[in-house]
């Protein structure tokens, strides 16, 4: 099946069943059909949602991601093909083997690209003074980023784009948005990584043991500057539905990448192939490419 590109967001009560190889949405006297091969991704932002197993079962077979979300309509939890690949136990074998140096070099890029995008989003939002200390913290970016210059950057950053009193820790819509974005973002990634018969479960750099994510939170990270300009461009203070749609939506924003202009989706989907590549040592990192902000 052809990768879908259609995001559906489900935020009303409503029954999700299965029928032809179409999703059949039905809330109250209306019922809506796409086809499996439209749809790239389906989120449920209510808990007021009857979803067959039915479904879920052909979602799966689909490899299409199901992001499930709590009563204040944050994301809790996804739902991937536990088969994403015929050969997933020559990846995972291969995954196993990935050797320290690297994971440590594939790190230090993925880092420098990161600082490299925040930098981007603080001199597009006219902090230019800022944007030049961030890339003064590209250089000190070594192997494995041992001075963990990726927190320093991070710290700098956030306090430039949104104040002084704004902090990751805050109870606000502002974070809310950052993280449904993140979620969206992560979603994607997790989704590839799946796709090419990897775990996520076993990242690089991040090792949590409560995290079945750490290899996606690995490779979303150049990614995360892209929801934070998304937001700044929205100019709102309040994490609603129109919101959540659009940060559902951003698999389909075009971006500047390599030679040309491609969806975001897609670009995730070349840059998690690129990272693989680099740990079964098929290319080097720095031929790993990014996209570009303008």
């Amino acid at each position: 099946m052809t990768q879908g590109f259609r995001s559906v967001c489900i935020e009303n009560r409503s029954k999700c069943s299965y029928s032809g190889g179409y999703l059949v949405v039905t809330q109250g006297d209306v019922t809506t059909k796409i086809h499996l091969s439209e749809i790239s991704l389906i989120v449920f932002c209510t808990t007021q949602v009857y979803v067959s197993g039915y479904l879920m079962s052909e979602l799966a077979k689909a490899k299409i991601p199901v992001v499930f979300s709590d009563d204040k309509h944050m994301p809790v939890a996804e739902c991937l093909p536990m088969y994403g690949a015929y050969n997933c136990s020559a990846h995972i074998s291969e995954q196993i083997g990935w050797t320290l140096p690297s994971k440590k070099r594939l790190w230090q890029k993925i880092v420098r690209d990161k600082i490299t995008l925040q930098a981007s989003v603080l001199a597009i939002n006219g902090k230019e003074r800022e944007a030049s200390i961030l890339r003064s913290y590209l250089p000190d970016v070594q192997s494995g980023d041992p001075s963990n210059r990726e927190a320093a950057a991070a710290a700098c950053y956030f306090t430039s784009l949104f104040g002084a009193p704004f902090t990751r820790d805050l109870d606000c819509p502002l974070n809310a948005s950052l993280d449904y974005g993140y979620a969206i973002v992560l979603s994607r990634v997790a989704r590839e990584i799946a796709a090419r018969g990897y775990l996520s479960q076993i990242g690089i750099h991040h090792r949590g043991e409560l995290n079945p994510w750490n290899l996606a939170c690995d490779f979303m990270e150049p990614f995360r500057p892209y929801i934070d300009i998304v937001i700044v461009r929205t100019n709102k203070d309040v994490f609603d539905a129109e919101t959540r749609h659009q940060l559902i939506d951003v698999m389909n924003d075009t971006v500047l990448y390599s030679d040309g202009q491609y969806k975001l989706g897609s670009v995730i989907k070349q840059y998690v192939k690129d990272c693989l590549d680099v740990l079964n040592r098929v290319k080097n990192s720095s031929e790993v490419e990014c996209y570009k902000l303008t």
